[in-house]
């Protein structure tokens, strides 16, 4: 028999809060919610998968940093429940840690990732396609508890349809820690925002949907807790499933981290 549900585990009210773990042993991390995911129907799915980075990132050595994570949402994650943190140590080899973190809650692992650590190199840079970013003065300031969000307007169809917009600018509420583990942790989080489909305008294809799986590569360290901006672009829909890719960079265009998303598209009955 399940116990009762315990409110007391969503308590994190800024960004920070939400990224600070607490360790239970060697390999196994415990992490809280935000104070309002009362009001959600199942947790954020960027919060479990930026946990889940951090859970990772706390068991390789200081010297490795977050290169890329590959995640499944296997289930909805319940606010009223803390959510524990399995980290198996896959390999460490001479410049790469490689990681595999369940998230499991009630015994269930609702959320799986692989992560994988790298250590600094020298070496060329290049960045194929850095996107024009959209002006941070021609949006509309909205506030989601832990984040400031700027988004163009207006947020409707002319025909009264809900969208998304496919470009945002983001910044932690609260200052973040200064490490890079923390920054990248962060930067997960708000990588599952918005949706890829959201400017799609086709009457058998909704807007969104539950994510499926991520995939996140980081590129080049920037602060989340200050402007970044998130460009998302749809590339596939069929079978009940949406593709879409994205682009993290910071004020000065830096490519901070690239994404793709897979997500269910179903229909409305």
């Amino acid at each position: 028999m399940s116990e009762t549900p315990d409110p007391t585990f969503a308590i994190a009210d800024n960004l920070g809060q939400i990224l600070d773990i607490e360790r239970l042993d060697r390999d196994l991390f415990r992490g809280i919610h935000a104070t309002n995911a009362a009001e959600r129907a199942s947790l954020f799915g960027g919060q479990v998968a930026a946990q889940a980075l951090m859970a990772a990132g706390l068991t390789v050595d200081g010297d490795r940093h977050p290169h890329s994570l590959h995640g499944y949402f296997l289930r909805r994650g319940r606010p009223d429940r803390p959510v524990l943190l399995y980290v198996d140590r896959d390999r460490d080899g001479r410049s790469f840690s490689a990681r595999h973190v369940s998230a499991v809650q009630e015994g269930e692992v609702i959320f799986s990732m692989l992560a994988s650590f790298h250590v600094d190199e020298p070496g060329g840079t290049y960045d194929a396609a850095p996107s024009e970013l959209s002006p941070l003065d021609d949006t509309v300031q909205s506030h989601s508890f832990l984040l400031e969000i700027r988004a163009p307007s207006p947020l409707m169809t002319d025909d009264g349809r809900p969208t998304f917009p496919d470009c945002l600018w983001i910044r932690a509420a609260d200052p973040l820690p200064d490490d890079r583990l923390s920054q990248a942790a962060a930067l997960t989080y708000v990588s599952d925002l918005g949706s890829g489909f959201g400017q799609v305008r086709q009457a058998d294809l909704p807007v969104g949907g539950p994510s499926i799986d991520h995939a996140v590569w980081f590129q080049t360290p920037i602060r989340v807790d200050e402007w970044v901006h998130l460009r998302i672009w749809p590339v596939k829909a069929g079978g009940g499933r949406g593709l879409y890719l994205g682009a993290l960079r910071d004020r000065e265009g830096r490519l901070g981290a690239s994404l793709t998303q897979e997500m269910l598209l179903r229909a409305m009955p």
